[in-house]
């Protein structure tokens, strides 16, 4: 909760990855005030049924997600993250999608701000670095600086 240190920040950023790796759209939800703004790519939302229906559109459409997130920056109740996720469409075409977000929090650390700037780019099966089971990220596995993203 805020205000966050280095270890608090570093935490939240890792239980946000988790949580969208597990692909439950209701479950994620809860980490977001009801009344949370996000504006994804240029996709604006508020509400946590608008995050739901988000959500569960865009794992729908993206299959086989795997997601790493990575801490940029924080102060007491906002932190910067740099992501990449790996899917694929239905068509077998897979992609890596790279983004920043910025995040703004309540005293009881539900966020209430979610900023995503995310660009797409297709990527050979051969070329893709997540291989972990669906799921959550094995601690053992790179992370975004270790792989170069």
């Amino acid at each position: 909760m805020p205000p966050f240190t280095t270890e608090t920040a570093i935490q939240k950023v890792r239980s946000a990855e988790d949580g969208w790796n597990s692909r439950n759209a209701e479950k994620v939800s809860l980490a977001y005030t009801l009344d949370s703004v996000w504006r994804n790519r240029g996709e604006f939302l508020q509400g946590r049924a608008a995050i739901v229906a988000f959500l569960t559109r865009k794992w729908n459409r993206e299959l086989d997600y795997r997601l790493i997130k990575e801490i940029w920056a924080f102060t007491d109740d906002r932190i910067a993250v740099r992501f990449a996720y790996e899917w694929r469409d239905d068509s077998d075409n897979w992609f890596r999608s790279y983004g920043n977000e910025n995040w703004e929090f309540d005293a009881s650390g539900l966020m209430r701000r979610r900023i995503a700037s995310i660009n797409d780019m297709p990527i050979a099966e051969t070329d893709r670095r997540y291989h972990w089971p669906l799921g959550r990220r094995p601690g053992d596995h790179p992370g975004l600086s270790d792989l170069d993203f």
